[in-house]
């Protein structure tokens, strides 16, 4: 099982194991990572679990969506590197994946 990293805005951080092929948002919920809402049950349709991919992982993800980035448009504090972490697969390359909450996820 891969591990991911999920760091709060107050510098909290939740290491934990992600079962491959699950979404990012359900290792969030499944691991009870505060701020990870999921709304719409990972069908990009609320932007609750938008998160910030460290940069050094960017390149490592599929790109987002037109839809992905239609959601992430209706997101507070959005940047280069926002994400919806439903629409993020985990997969054995995304071993150590780091990901931070915004302030507007608390």
């Amino acid at each position: 099982m891969p591990k991911v990293t999920f760091i709060e805005i107050n510098g909290s951080e939740h290491v934990v194991d992600a079962q491959e092929n699950a979404s990012l948002m359900q290792t969030a919920l499944d691991n009870g990572v505060p701020g990870i809402i999921g709304d719409c049950g990972g069908n990009c349709s609320c932007a609750t679990c938008h998160v910030y991919v460290d940069e050094a992982w960017l390149a490592k993800l599929q790109p987002p969506s037109a839809q992905e980035r239609e959601m992430i448009d209706c997101a507070l504090n959005i940047r280069p590197n926002s994400r919806l972490c439903c629409q993020i697969a985990v997969s054995t390359a995304l071993e150590g994946l780091v990901v931070r909450l915004p302030a507007s996820q608390i």
